[in-house]
């Protein structure tokens, strides 16, 4: 999950970056030891710090994602109006 972090990170900062991650990262250390930045130099937002708080926020979304998936499907089966949040989960 800490390189999907990584590359949402990017995403949100409009960063193309070209990322090796060596090998599985578990902590501060082995972050700023086995984390590069191949095409440019390591931009400021990627900090051990704020690939936490983005692996957080992601772990968050795909609970929510689920959350609404099985009320939506209750909800369908109930006759109960859908949120766009349980659309969304159901159908994409």
């Amino acid at each position: 999950m800490i390189d999907q972090a990584i590359q949402s990170l990017a995403r949100k900062n409009s960063d193309e970056l070209v990322i090796e991650i060596k090998q599985q990262i578990n902590n501060e250390s082995d972050f700023n030891m086995y984390v590069k930045v191949l095409n440019k130099d390591k931009p400021s937002y990627l900090t051990w710090s704020n690939v936490q708080t983005e692996e957080g926020l992601l772990d968050q979304q795909k609970i929510d994602k689920e959350n609404n998936k099985t009320s939506g499907k209750a909800k369908l089966k109930s006759g109960d109006a859908l949120t766009d949040a349980e659309i969304d989960a159901l159908f994409g």
